[in-house]
């Protein structure tokens, strides 16, 4: 086993744990514009996404305390991040792009060099925050695809909408601009993105 202060691993959990407290800074941006934009859903997924992104940032964090022998915890890392301002139709697909880069090529070879080092435990984290992170890929690409297409209240065929305020459901094309129960706009109603 490697010595984790002078590990490669002690870097990437590092990074990992810099990348994902930025992804969960980012969700919240979009949450917030999503709701600026009456899509109360969209804004709800994005605050979940965040939510799952810090919790991968505190196991990252927590792997460096619990292996790290030295008082001095500081680790300089340098890594790319990245930073644009766009609007939320372009933040969904761009953070779909993100995600799918860090399940498919950052965390499978963070878990490669970690179990190569020793650290069996950290591997497994990276590969299991990797699959996650391929679910927030797709779930990111379909509602930016949606998006895009409009057709987030739409369908080809009759499905089931459901406003997430008030639970009321109807089996239609398109759903409704405004609750018939509970008079909240469109933007509560769940939009199920796996069908």
């Amino acid at each position: 086993m490697v010595d984790f202060s002078q590990s490669k691993t002690k870097e990437n959990l590092a990074r990992a744990f810099a990348a994902e407290c930025q992804d969960g800074a980012r969700y919240q941006f979009i949450a917030k514009d999503a709701k600026q934009n009456q899509m109360n859903y969209i804004s709800t997924i994005m605050k979940m996404l965040a939510k799952n992104e810090m919790a991968h940032a505190k196991m990252f964090y927590q792997h460096i305390i619990d292996n790290l022998q030295s008082k001095n915890g500081n680790i300089n890392i340098e890594a790319g991040y990245p930073f644009k301002a766009s609007e939320l139709k372009t933040s969904l697909k761009e953070a779909a792009l993100i995600e799918e880069y860090e399940a498919d090529n950052i965390y499978p070879s963070f878990a490669k060099i970690a179990k190569d080092e020793g650290f069996a435990e950290i591997a497994k984290t990276f590969q299991r925050v990797a699959e996650v992170e391929k679910v927030h890929a797709q779930k990111l690409a379909a509602l930016g695809e949606m998006f895009c297409k409009k057709t987030l209240y739409k369908a080809q065929n009759p499905k089931q909408y459901e406003c997430s305020n008030c639970g009321h459901r109807e089996y239609k094309k398109e759903a409704w601009k405004t609750c018939p129960l509970c008079n909240y706009p469109q933007g509560y109603v769940i939009i199920n993105f796996e069908e």
